[in-house]
């Protein structure tokens, strides 16, 4: 089928920005590794579907009146913003913010791609450990003493793994530096490499890689290093190598965010996510033509990771972090530019 677009006529694209790439036909959604937890979640879908259509028509009725956009992206039906959430970067059916009854969730103090992970593991642990809790208080002194101890040590224990999950998928604000010409880090974590590349395919010449190594512990949240436009991403399968190690900048699983500034002297850049030995799911919710402001969230990568930050070496250029920063995503400044803009690189194929 034919999908004929009612959109309006693009903006004339200024004679320095870069056109926009094909989308990653591996990306068909937000998750390309999968995963158990957003299959759950999709099957939840096609429950909730089926009763708001069988008890809520009123309100079926009422979203589809206020649904922008001229086709499904999605491979179920769309019956309110919910339904969009592993598929925002097929473009096709949107809500204003304003005719979305759940944009609250982007207030909450945790990843929204990361809510059904964080309600199952939940689950898992502080329900098991409720239980056992009220079983060791119920009982009292007919356990014998040792076991109470254990019985008590196993609450904590899984009271602390419950707290660490909750603690991963935070999502705490931050201040955005708004000076022109700052670079700020793409990912939370500590910085372990700086290097020099004397050509990058898309930056189109000279270009210093940064990389970041996310321990379990850090906000796994990614924001946009600079404000731009998505040219393109590019998605690679692959292993599940310690992120510390370098080989896993080359060999693991990774997906490349490929953006431009959209005023002169339209910089291009290079965001990575690239999985661990424990993150095995990148999440990037973006699509070429998306707008994005400097310390935007655009994804995350869940538990342990790294991060590559790309950017053009010319003229004009600080690096402003060193190698062992303790660096935040959004507010921690790792480069910045000064002086004439930079011409003469060449156009990434």
């Amino acid at each position: 089928m034919t999908v004929v677009s009612t959109d309006p006529p693009a903006p004339p694209r200024p004679p320095g920005l870069l056109p926009l790439e094909p989308m990653d036909p591996k990306l068909t959604w937000i998750q390309p590794g999968g995963g158990v937890v957003c299959r759950l979640e999709l099957a939840w879908g096609r429950w909730r579907r089926f009763w708001l259509k069988t008890f809520r028509p009123g309100y079926v009725r009422r979203m589809a009146a206020l649904r922008k956009g001229d086709y499904n992206g999605c491979p179920h039906e769309v019956l309110d913003p919910r339904d969009l959430k592993y598929y925002r970067n097929q473009g096709g059916y949107y809500w204003e913010p304003q005719d979305d009854p759940f944009r609250w969730r982007d207030r909450i103090p945790f990843a929204r791609a990361g809510l059904a992970e964080l309600l199952v593991f939940s689950a898992l642990t502080f329900l098991p450990a409720a239980g056992l809790s009220a079983g060791l208080a119920y009982a009292g002194a007919e356990i014998p003493l040792p076991l109470q101890v254990i019985g008590w040590l196993v609450v904590a224990t899984v009271v602390v793994i419950g707290l660490l999950i909750v603690w991963f998928f935070r999502n705490p604000p931050r201040r955005i530096p708004v000076e022109p010409g700052l670079v700020v880090s793409p990912a939370d974590g500590t910085l372990v490499a700086i290097d020099e590349l004397e050509f990058d395919e898309f930056v189109g010449g000279p270009a210093v890689q940064i990389g970041i190594f996310l321990s379990i512990f850090n906000v796994h949240l990614n924001r946009a290093p600079v404000a731009g436009r998505v040219i393109g991403l590019r998605y690679k399968a692959g292993k599940y190598l310690n992120a510390l190690r370098a080989a896993s900048v080359l060999e693991n699983e990774q997906l490349a965010l490929r953006m431009q500034e959209t005023a002169a002297p339209y910089r291009r850049y290079v965001v990575r996510q690239i999985a661990g030995a424990l993150a095995r799911r990148i999440v990037c919710w973006l699509k070429p033509g998306d707008d994005l402001g400097r310390g935007e969230t655009f994804g995350m990568i869940k538990l342990g990771s790294r991060t590559e930050l790309v950017l053009p070496r010319e003229a004009g250029l600080t690096i402003r972090a060193r190698i062992g920063d303790k660096v935040k995503a959004g507010a921690t400044v790792l480069a910045s530019y000064a002086g004439a803009p930079a011409a003469g690189r060449e156009d990434a194929h």
